[in-house]
């Protein structure tokens, strides 16, 4: 028995030890050497999902180098990171200082901090660390190699970085990052100090070409220029060419290539801040308007960036072919559009301002001087103002015949029917049919779903719109028990409508307002407050002349007419506000 409880009790120290081989909290230097994690399976011989890249391309003696581990799709759960001699040594080179609290030093060959491992086995995308050279000795050129861990038996060992040359003089500060290859499909570098990156419209129309919104501003000295330039270096048939980019953003900005002034099948280059204030460059294409397609990065050399005081500006190399729906590389003749918006953890969200598109097509290997304009489509312009009509104007005063003419005017008919039911009936189906016009207008004009709060708030009034008069095209009759139930449905239903609609204004106009002061959604926001100031009299008039309707009819209906007439004025002012500034956006 004694036997039997001591096999027993190896069996399950033996199964503890390799239950915990995975080491959750970090490498152990048993993986130093080979850099193999002891999982019990074999290293992947796929295609890495991830990259490694670095600050410079070079190095002396005490540089500072900062090295980003990047999924490139997949998140990976562990990693162990080291630099070494190219196809020398196994040895660790330099020592390493982490930032941020998912990795830590790990000491390798008696080196402390010589290699970097994690701290949890929490899901990461990007990770960051400085390498510092050794400041004597035999230095030679270097590589840096990281495993990824993406499970447990799941992983890729010492996935290297492009060699980092030792040249043992000052240090150019190029921030060009050496990316493992096959190309990844983004490549990340630490954001330099603003002397790093020169971005102004020097040489527009003499030596590059240049598009910009305001029209010919500078990025060197207006902060709220959206600027981007081209260049062709003319040593070659193939010659790379050089962009520049800059804008404010605090995600990400980006321009495309494209055969027409709409989105989609456009090449694009982004410069994306991830969390941790790094800029990564992306390569991508978009097959519409939603999220863009990202592609390998390829042929991007000289990648320099800055992120100061809320402005993103990048600068590289590209001899990648130009893709678009019409073209492949035959011609550098195409639209540029720009546009700037939200990032999260690296990745470009739906950017909230229409693109600034240039007024003509721009030839990169010229050089000339191009305009932007974020000017909508005719046809946008014209969804808007049906929208505003129908629901600033049409549907609030049928809303207000249902709600306050009804009592007052009860007994005066048309054609058989109550004066109040005819034109609140007229002036709904205005109000629907506008909405249908405007609903199919933006869709026809999109082509495809856009993204954002607008469209969502704009499918929920167009279905409101129509079960409103359908629930009233079976409504049961005036004295039938069940009245009550169709009247509080449909006066919540009209109630939600109106909430819905006033929203769906105001995020269309947001998009609508290229002002920099959005001055389009506080227009808006007085009628809103005009509105709520005439409801709130209207219904404390209601509330103290309900009891004697009958003895005061005169005086109530000039009342009612008067303030109506005021309420339409009002309306009318805003609306024409409003509609005029979506035909100068």
């Amino acid at each position: 028995m004694d036997k039997r409880r001591l096999f027993f009790i190896l069996l399950v120290c033996e199964s503890a030890v390799l239950g915990v081989m995975g080491y959750g909290n970090g490498a152990v230097t048993s993986a130093c050497s080979n850099m193999v994690p002891n999982h019990g399976s074999s290293n992947q011989t796929v295609t890495s999902p991830y990259s490694v890249a670095t600050s410079q391309n070079s190095y002396k003696e005490g540089d500072s180098i900062t090295v980003t581990l990047q999924a490139n799709s997949n998140s990976f759960k562990g990693f162990l990171l080291e630099a070494r001699e190219t196809g020398g040594s196994s040895n660790p080179v330099g020592t390493f200082t982490v930032a941020g609290a998912d990795s830590k030093g790990l000491s390798c060959n008696g080196i402390q901090n010589s290699a970097v491992t994690q701290t949890t086995s929490s899901s990461k995308s990007t990770i960051s660390a400085t390498w510092k050279a050794p400041t004597s000795g035999n230095l030679k050129e270097i590589e840096f190699r990281a495993t990824f861990v993406q499970s447990k038996n799941v992983f890729w060992v010492a996935v290297p970085s492009a060699s980092v040359a030792y040249n043992g003089t000052t240090s150019s500060g190029s921030t060009t990052p050496s990316v493992n290859a096959p190309a990844p499909t983004s490549t990340t570098t630490k954001s330099p100090s603003s002397s790093s990156i020169s971005v102004s419209n020097d040489g527009c129309g003499v030596s590059k070409s240049c598009f910009s919104y305001p029209n010919s501003c500078n990025p060197a000295t207006n902060s709220d220029c959206y600027f981007m330039s081209s260049a062709v270096f003319p040593s070659s048939s193939n010659s790379p060419i050089q962009f520049q980019m800059c804008g404010r953003s605090d995600g990400y900005v980006s321009f495309g290539f494209s055969d027409d002034v709409e989105m989609g099948n456009d090449d694009i280059y982004a410069c994306v801040l991830d969390g941790n204030g790094v800029v990564q460059i992306q390569h991508a294409y978009s097959t519409g308007t939603t999220k863009p397609n990202t592609l390998p990065l390829g042929n991007v050399t000289e990648i320099k960036s800055s992120y100061s005081n809320g402005i993103i500006c990048c600068s590289f190399n590209s001899s990648n072919t130009i893709s678009t729906q019409r073209s492949a590389g035959k011609s550098l003749l195409y639209y540029i559009l720009f546009a700037y918006g939200p990032a999260s953890q690296g990745e470009i969200q739906y950017h909230p301002k229409r693109p600034f598109v240039s007024t003509g097509k721009v030839d990169l290997a010229a050089a000339q001087v191009a305009n932007g304009s974020s000017e909508q489509p005719s046809i946008i312009k014209a969804h808007g103002a049906l929208m505003l009509i129908a629901w600033m104007t049409t549907g609030s005063l049928g809303m207000i015949m249902a709600r306050y003419f009804k009592r007052i005017t009860t007994g005066k008919k048309m054609c058989g029917k109550d004066f109040w039911f005819l034109v609140h009936v007229f002036l709904m189906i205005l109000t629907v049919a506008a909405t249908i016009i405007a609903f199919v207008l933006a869709f026809s004009s999109a082509g495809n779903w856009s993204g954002g709060a607008h469209p969502v708030l704009g499918c929920i009034v167009m279905i409101l719109a129509f079960v409103q008069p359908a629930a009233a095209f079976f409504r049961c009759d005036p004295t039938h028990k069940l009245r009550v139930v169709f009247n509080t449905f449909h006066a919540l239903n009209a109630l939600v409508i109106k909430i819905v609609s006033v929203a769906a204004i105001f995020t269309g106009l947001q998009l609508l307002d290229s002002s920099p002061n959005q001055w389009l959604a506080k227009v808006m926001g007085g009628f809103v407050g005009w509105e709520f100031l005439f409801y709130l009299l209207q219904d404390f008039h209601l509330f103290y002349r309900k009891k004697d309707i009958s003895e005061t009819f005169l005086n109530t209906m000039r009342f009612e007419v008067m303030f109506l007439v005021l309420y339409l004025l009002g309306n009318l002012m805003f609306l024409i506000a409003l509609l005029v500034g979506i035909g100068m956006s």
